[in-house]
């Protein structure tokens, strides 16, 4: 029984050193419509802090913050589970006021957000709505889908800019690919599944303990609908443990079709 215990203890211990141990990324890839003005353009994308809960998430997402203070970027996007419990909001709106970037804040929220995180966000806020933005001489649409996983995809597609030379989704749930019309946006970016979180290898890979299925766990995949990017995001929910499943902040750094990839 001894051995157990200790083994157990180890693996705790170890799980919430895991939770707090922050991979920064910085991640290239390819966008099918990328005006060559927009080669390079930069998206800091977080993701699910669920601050407030009993946990170590603030911690996550300081080194986060402190991380975009020093790589300005072009824009942040924030796609929910942002703020779990009331008590968190302080920290919430410290990193808002702290996030450094040439073109704004964009949020959408999450399933497990409280009313608080609408006011906290402010004009951040994206449900159902959008906004277009110049950049290097280029109309740049970012869409924010609300948390409701329904009807909303329907308006989601007729939000899309048909004029924009780019166009960028936030939902919080990634299977909001599955909804849409082909090519409806170039680039969404989503949150949501912790990349499971708690996470046993098995010969066919990650048995992955939240959420159990989904179509993209994590990362850059090509759908019919864009170039779909999940974030294991940076917190915890229900348990402040990870295994095998990093959180993460990760700079996107978007390219032409015709351009390299280093």
């Amino acid at each position: 029984m001894q051995p157990i215990c200790a083994a157990a203890g180890i693996g705790a211990a170890w799980a919430l050193f895991e939770a707090q141990w922050v991979e920064l990324r910085k991640v290239e890839t390819r966008v099918d419509r990328l005006p060559p003005e927009l080669d390079g353009f930069t998206i800091l994308h977080l993701s699910d802090f669920h601050l407030g809960t009993a946990s170590l998430n603030g911690r996550t997402l300081e080194r986060a913050v402190a991380w975009s203070e020093e790589e300005e970027v072009d824009l942040v996007a924030l796609t929910g589970d942002l703020l779990s419990r009331r008590r968190g909001r302080a920290r919430l709106t410290d990193a808002l006021r702290r996030f450094r970037s040439r073109h704004g804040v964009y949020a959408v929220l999450g399933n497990h957000d409280v009313d608080e995180a609408r006011f906290a966000l402010g004009t951040k806020l994206h449900e159902d709505s959008s906004v277009v933005v110049d950049i290097r001489g280029k109309r740049v649409q970012i869409a924010g889908g609300g948390p409701a996983k329904d009807w909303r995809w329907r308006k989601l597609e007729r939000l899309a800019d048909p004029d924009a030379d780019l166009r960028i989704l936030l939902f919080h749930f990634p299977d909001v690919t599955q909804w849409l019309a082909p090519a409806s946006y170039d680039l969404i970016l989503a949150g949501h599944l912790h990349g499971g979180q708690i996470c046993l290898p098995t010969p066919r890979g990650k048995l992955r303990l939240e959420h159990l299925r989904a179509r993209h766990w994590e990362g850059v995949d090509e759908t019919p609908a864009g170039t779909l990017h999940v974030s294991r995001g940076l917190g915890t929910s229900f348990v402040p443990f990870r295994f095998l499943a990093r959180p993460e902040a990760t700079k996107l750094v978007l390219r032409c079709p015709s351009g390299s990839i280093q």
